[in-house]
């Protein structure tokens, strides 16, 4: 009998209030769907183990506040990270421009040893509402600023339709596999 090598990958969900970073994850982890918004306060996390090649992986997914004011608890948060990925709506523009903050904070606070080489996912989320309609965000605009933060992946997602989700999360543990191995 083979005994698989275990890792604990932490992962942080970044983005503004409102883009679905804690839907993502009951989606993910749960595979339950919430149409009530509750805003996170400070950070909250859940754990999901996934077989990857010869290890099991423990998935620690930090869910973090999208408001200013719990911004700084961000230092604490970040620290130890292995993978760090950015959520907004694809309906509403401004939360699409603010990725740029928190690629930015979260690159300053996590002190990283290596920060041009940290993995980070950029998710473009809520994709199912009226049919793609009031949509404000193109997937070229989201394909060109991925490009110009060093090629970090892009999936476009539904946490009410469950599109996407499991594939993102799963890149999100093999890049961030792939990362740990390189620190080795």
């Amino acid at each position: 009998m083979s005994t698989r090598r275990r890792t604990l990958l932490k992962v942080i969900v970044l983005g503004d209030s409102g883009v679905g970073k804690t839907a993502l994850m009951n989606q993910y982890v749960h595979k339950k769907f919430s149409q009530q918004y509750k805003a996170t306060i400070g950070a909250d996390f859940v754990t999901k183990e996934l077989p990857i090649d010869d290890r099991l992986v423990t998935l620690q997914i930090w869910d973090t506040a999208g408001q200013e004011r719990f911004q700084s608890l961000g230092v604490a948060f970040y620290r130890g990270a292995d993978c760090c990925a950015l959520v907004y709506d694809v309906n509403v523009m401004r939360s699409f421009d603010t990725l740029d903050n928190w690629h930015e904070e979260f690159l300053k606070q996590a002190n990283l040893s290596d920060p041009r080489t940290f993995p980070f996912i950029l998710l473009g989320n809520k994709i199912d509402i009226d049919g793609g309609n009031s949509r404000v965000v193109s997937e070229k605009k989201a394909k060109d600023w991925c490009a110009s933060k060093g090629n970090i992946p892009y999936f476009e997602t539904s946490a009410k339709e469950d599109y996407n989700v499991d594939p993102a999360f799963l890149s999100i543990a093999k890049i961030a596999l792939a990362n740990e191995h390189g620190q080795d």
